[in-house]
């Protein structure tokens, strides 16, 4: 919008009735260029003016007047409304930073044309003396920086609730020999560790794939096939003779092959319990009476072997269950050296903020811990950018949640660099930024240099690794809640956590239970190929929202590390001590994880 000249000022006054000299004109131009008006908005603005106080002729006076009532009046209102609509929208690190240096430039400004008050100053100049003001010396760079939740969503602050938390460092739970225990890694950590995918490269999951294309077909014969498959081991290992049909009447006692399935869309329980034959034989449901059975421990999806009678053909009265058998460990390639220091290893898993503020304080914790600790190996498990955080929820963020993500990444990745311990990433399924498809493919981090790449490793869900000779297999879903859901038992010795990870163990799964929970989205010809075990692990890393523990469970050490945070309170990590597994001295197997503790941030 071009800028008013004199002549069409004076054309404008003129048809007004308002002749004036050009020292007038000369003057409305200099209000003119100073409030960036145009000659009409001039000349308007006069009239509505001389109108209300009945001015009949322009001169310097009245000009003089009209300047004061009404321009400056106008030039503060339309300041006020921009500066309002600046405060009000969305900001980002960049705009505050603006926001603040304009800020400083005024009060400067203001600072030099009065006089200060003695012995204080409103605000003193940047000078060696003087240093810089705390609110801009706060935005300079910094290791916490690229944490800080301004970055993130402008009125963030820290959560009172995590800050004054208690028993920090507490150790709530422990296995093996803690006493005396040292947990802190080798003398060059990371150094000469191996961390690498269990088993061939076509049988992990290292890259992004193509989802939303299954057919319910594809999705029957890969349960069918599981069926077959764990029949056969459970066949041969009970030296059972032949598989019955379920659904035929018999009068004697039969033995059938099948899995556990609800009887309607409901939690599974006593009476609703139903089992759906092997496609051999006619792959039909036949509702199933526990009234005999002891003890028993089910759930969806389960493949079982029973034994019983089926007089009638219209229900299945079992007598006797099968138990499941796990798989053999892995036997490493690598003999034990006699003076081998074990591993430390620290397990993490997210969120990593509290839930009412997007601030990394829990994180940038745990970096102190690794730094104080200096572990040789950390795995941390997602959700790095939590898709339940109740500030993403309301979309109060500024940031890409891509940028928070890497952000976040090269704060653990820099603050871990003087360690230099070998961290793992795995994803998980409450990851806002990521695929949510089971199983999931890694992340992807292309801007690692060649050095940190050397101490990354960027994993699937679920995944096992081989960690120093030592299985480890991970998974960030939280099979345990969602098993825990649907797992009826009568008459078992064992906890509840025990008798689910002897499931997950026995049915040799990574996620047994189906149909799977409603928030997990399962791509079926890729879990058949990446979700299942080939080995029993020697550690089986489960975290839940449930309460941590650490237990044997057949010769595996389990870990639930919990999580970092607890809503708005402060939550737990894991350590373990590992060495690659030696013969006792009966010739059984020891297992490599020595000791292993669960302890408060």
């Amino acid at each position: 919008m071009a800028l008013s000249n004199a002549q069409s000022l004076k054309k404008e006054l003129e048809v007004f009735g308002f002749p004036c000299d050009d020292e007038i004109i000369d003057k409305m131009m200099e209000q003119c260029i100073c409030r960036g008006l145009q000659a009409t908005e001039m000349a308007d603005e006069w009239v509505a003016y001389s109108n209300t106080k009945n001015i009949s002729n322009l001169t310097l006076d009245t000009l003089e007047q009209f300047e004061h009532e009404v321009l400056l009046k106008k030039n503060k209102s339309k300041l006020n409304s921009r500066r309002d609509d600046t405060y009000n929208r969305p900001l980002d690190i960049n705009s505050i930073q603006t926001l603040i240096n304009e800020e400083i430039e005024e009060e400067t400004l203001l600072d030099s044309y009065s006089t200060p008050a003695k012995g204080s100053q409103k605000r003193a100049l940047s000078t060696p003396e003087h240093p810089q003001p705390k609110r801009s010396v706060a935005l300079l760079s910094s290791p916490n920086l690229l944490l800080s939740p301004t970055s993130f969503s402008p009125g963030a602050t820290p959560s009172q609730k995590y800050s004054q938390r208690g028993g920090k460092g507490e150790v709530v739970a422990t296995f093996g020999a803690v006493q005396g225990t040292r947990w802190v890694g080798r003398k060059d950590p990371g150094a000469g560790v191996q961390v690498e995918l269990l088993g061939p490269p076509e049988e992990s999951l290292r890259c992004s794939y193509k989802f939303m294309f299954q057919r319910l077909r594809d999705v029957r014969n890969v349960l069918t096939e599981k069926i077959e498959d764990l029949g056969q081991i459970l066949k041969s290992h009970f030296t059972i003779e032949e598989f019955s049909s379920a659904s035929l009447p018999a009068q004697d006692s039969i033995t059938v092959l099948g899995q556990i399935c609800c009887d309607s869309n409901g939690k599974l329980n006593p009476q609703s319990v139903v089992l759906e034959a092997e496609v051999e034989h006619g792959g039909q449901q036949v509702p199933v009476d526990l009234s005999e059975l002891k003890e028993y421990s089910l759930f969806p999806g389960q493949v079982v072997v029973m034994e019983g009678l089926n007089a009638t053909g219209r229900k299945f009265v079992a007598s006797k269950l099968y138990e499941g058998v796990p798989l053999p460990f892995h036997t490493p390639d690598v003999t034990l050296e006699a003076d081998e220091e074990p591993l430390n290893v620290l397990v993490a898993c997210g969120p990593y903020t509290p839930s009412d503020s997007l601030n990394f304080d829990p994180l940038l914790d745990l970096i102190s811990v690794i730094v104080r600790d200096r572990p040789d190996v950390c795995l941390l498990l997602g959700p790095f950018v939590d898709s339940k955080h109740e500030k993403i929820e309301k979309a109060q963020v500024t940031e890409t949640f891509e940028t928070i993500f890497l952000r976040c990444i090269d704060s653990i990745v820099d603050g871990t660099k003087s360690v230099g311990c070998h961290l793992v990433f795995v994803p998980s399924q409450r990851d806002i930024h990521h695929n949510f498809i089971y199983p999931q493919p890694p992340f992807t981090l292309p801007n690692l240099s060649k050095d940190q790449v050397q101490r990354v490793t960027l994993v699937s869900d679920p995944c096992s690794l081989l960690i120093d000779g030592v299985t480890v297999g991970l998974t960030s879903t939280d099979i345990l809640f969602h098993m825990g859901a649907e797992e009826i038992s009568c008459g078992t010795s064992s906890d509840r956590f025990s008798r689910i990870l002897k499931h997950i163990l026995t049915q040799r799964s990574y996620y047994p239970l189906y149909p799977p929970a409603e928030e997990l989205n399962m791509d079926y010809e890729k879990f058949q190929r990446f979700g299942q075990m080939s080995f029993t692990p020697d550690v089986l890393i489960v975290p839940s929202e449930l309460r941590y523990f650490v237990k044997d469970v057949v010769g595996c050490v389990c870990l639930n590390p919990g999580r970092l945070t607890k809503g708005q309170v402060g939550g737990t990590f894991g350590r373990l001590l590992i060495r690659r597994g030696a013969a006792s001295g009966d010739g059984q197997r020891a297992s490599p994880c020595l000791a292993a503790q669960v302890v408060k941030i």
